[in-house]
């Protein structure tokens, strides 16, 4: 088994009185792909989150192991810092994509890559290659309600993909496509993750989603059930 690019530690987060996190631990391997699944209000899409750098856990900790470099705890991060890992070595797909409507698909992938500091124009051009790539050349300059669902969740594909991101966190990325959308989507997001070397970490409540990938989390009551997890 490769070397681990995401571990958790003992992680507890509670939101009020509700446990969402109630211990637990992690490990995800460097070009794995892994399905978080669970009932909702089982504390999925928090672990999820936690993992990202997202939300802080209560207590516990994540490391996060880039290759060629030191690793780096997740949970020890100030705000900044953790928004920073976010942008640069993070991607994100999620259910209704979080595209801005008012820019065009080009744009709205090219975007990600400005916030690090890629000039426009290289930012672009990167851009209309992801697009390309997942099949969408030709629709660069549509905005993001002239899409179909699934062309759409291929934008926002592209988009977590621009900064070159070497683990990409997707949060029902499709919970709102028809079976057959789905089926598209997930093909195009295994290709330009695992396909490419990279790691996928996916929340979803559907099994046929879940089987796609190459090992499936089950999360109840804020804690890991499955044996396998610490494979």
């Amino acid at each position: 088994m490769s070397t681990s690019v995401i571990e958790a530690h003992g992680l507890f987060k509670s939101f009020g009185a509700t446990q969402a996190l109630a211990g637990v631990d992690l490990r995800v391997h460097q070009g794995e792909s892994v399905a978080i699944m669970g009932a909702s209000g089982s504390g999925k899409t928090t672990l999820l989150h936690v993992l990202a750098g997202i939300t802080r856990p209560d207590a516990g900790r994540v490391v996060f192991r880039p290759a060629g470099t030191a690793p780096i705890e997740v949970t020890a991060l100030r705000e900044a810092e953790r928004s920073r890992l976010r942008r640069e070595s993070f991607g994100f797909v999620f259910q209704q994509g979080l595209l801005l409507p008012e820019l065009t698909a080009v744009e709205n992938v090219a975007l990600a890559a400005m916030i690090t500091g890629v000039p426009r124009a290289a930012a672009t051009a990167r851009a209309a290659e992801r697009l390309a790539a997942l099949g969408l050349q030709g629709s660069e300059e549509r905005r993001i309600g002239e899409l179909s669902g699934g062309q759409a969740q291929r934008v926002a594909i592209a988009r977590s993909q621009i900064t070159g991101a070497g683990v990409v966190f997707a949060d029902e990325p499709t919970g709102a496509l028809d079976s057959r959308t789905s089926a598209e989507v997930i093909d195009a997001l295994l290709w330009s993750t695992t396909g490419q070397g990279r790691t996928l970490i996916l929340v979803t409540h559907d099994p046929q989603v879940a089987a796609r990938c190459a090992r499936t989390v089950a999360v109840r009551d804020g804690l890991v059930v499955d044996p396998a997890v610490s494979a």
